[in-house]
């Protein structure tokens, strides 16, 4: 949910071409696999669309490949600091939930033995700390382009 929330945000926004948004596993428990269905429902009914999310898995390279890692709850987020083997990589690891100032929590709850409302409440968590998350990236985002050497 989160990444085809915050790519639509960055579409929206005209930022899509600025950023690259990759939703990644701990485990290898459903690899190549399509999302849940009640995960795509819920996202459709918000009008999003995530029929070309494939799970796939993080492993050590993510951590060279992305300036940002950002984990769902905190048991993830401990395991991906584990996994870091220097402070630059333990320090792209954040918390989605840290982006909304009113959490009651800062674990997005798994959803996935509970009823379709708790999707939608799941998905609700995620828009509204993704908007967070987008305004602190924002700026960054918008600034121009500096030609590499």
């Amino acid at each position: 949910m989160a990444e085809v929330v915050f790519r639509d945000l960055a579409v929206r926004q005209g930022l899509g071409a600025r950023i690259v948004s990759r939703s990644a596993g701990t485990g290898d428990w459903h690899l190549g696999e399509r999302a849940d269905e009640r995960t795509l429902d819920a996202l459709a009914r918000r009008g999003y669309d995530g029929s070309q999310h494939r799970a796939k898995q993080f492993t050590f390279g993510s951590f060279a490949e992305n300036d940002l890692i950002v984990a769902l709850d905190r048991t993830h987020e401990r395991n991906l600091r584990e996994w870091a083997r220097n402070d630059d990589e333990e320090g792209k690891v954040t918390l989605l939930l840290s982006f909304d100032p009113l959490a009651q929590t800062l674990d997005v709850p798994d959803p996935y033995y509970a009823g379709t409302e708790m999707f939608d409440a799941v998905l609700g968590m995620i828009e509204t700390a993704t908007r967070g998350l987008f305004r602190q990236l924002e700026p960054a985002l918008r600034a121009p382009r500096t030609p590499r050497p």
